[in-house]
């Protein structure tokens, strides 16, 4: 009688999804180690954009400001695992990395009116980095929503939700867009 209650346990935790759950939080996790890697990789190419374009004769310094302000504010944001479990963790990166999207956009558009700038190599060379560095994070943000959805349905979702229960896990924040976020930059010429 004992084996087979015992069995009938071991049953009704496979059938409850708690191995689903396992899977799809680590799949959110590697989807969040993604965005992280893409970020890091987008900071470090600014240093060298700016000293790129501090070179530029009578480039706008306002704009270049825009730049070193924001990427000094994603450094001070500390972020780690749990940022994909806090709301407000996960809005104050967003934020501060919507910030430094913003800057390099309005850069990249400032840009256009310095020929001589746009004609170094390095200058080239950093544009074309960065535009491949924003569209990996554009794929790295949708691989993250797109695991965070799944994860929320298997914790939502009856049976798995039971085993979502067992682990105390809950539904987890994603990216929300930022407003303004839609508009193009704006430049003075």
């Amino acid at each position: 009688m004992r084996k087979l209650l015992g069995s009938l346990l071991l049953l009704a935790l496979a059938g409850c999804g708690y191995n689903e759950v396992v899977s799809k939080d680590e799949d959110v996790k590697a989807a969040w180690a993604e965005v992280e890697n893409q970020y890091k990789r987008r900071a470090d190419l600014v240093p060298n954009l700016v000293k790129t374009v501090k070179g530029a004769a009578n480039f706008e310094q306002e704009t270049l400001q825009k730049v070193v302000e924001a990427r000094a504010k994603v450094g001070q944001v500390h972020v780690d695992q749990s940022t994909i479990d806090n709301p407000q963790k996960l809005q104050q990166f967003e934020q501060a990395q919507g910030q430094l999207s913003s800057a390099l956009s309005r850069l990249l558009v400032v840009s256009e009116k310095y020929p001589e700038l746009r004609a170094t190599e390095s200058f080239r060379d950093l544009q074309a980095q960065l535009e491949g560095t924003e569209n990996r994070v554009a794929v790295a943000r949708r691989r993250f929503i797109e695991s965070v959805a799944a994860y929320n349905k298997t914790v939502q979702l009856f049976p798995s939700s039971l085993g979502a229960r067992m682990r105390g896990m809950t539904v987890r924040p994603t990216f929300q867009g930022t407003p303004g976020n839609e508009n193009a930059p704006e430049v003075q010429l």
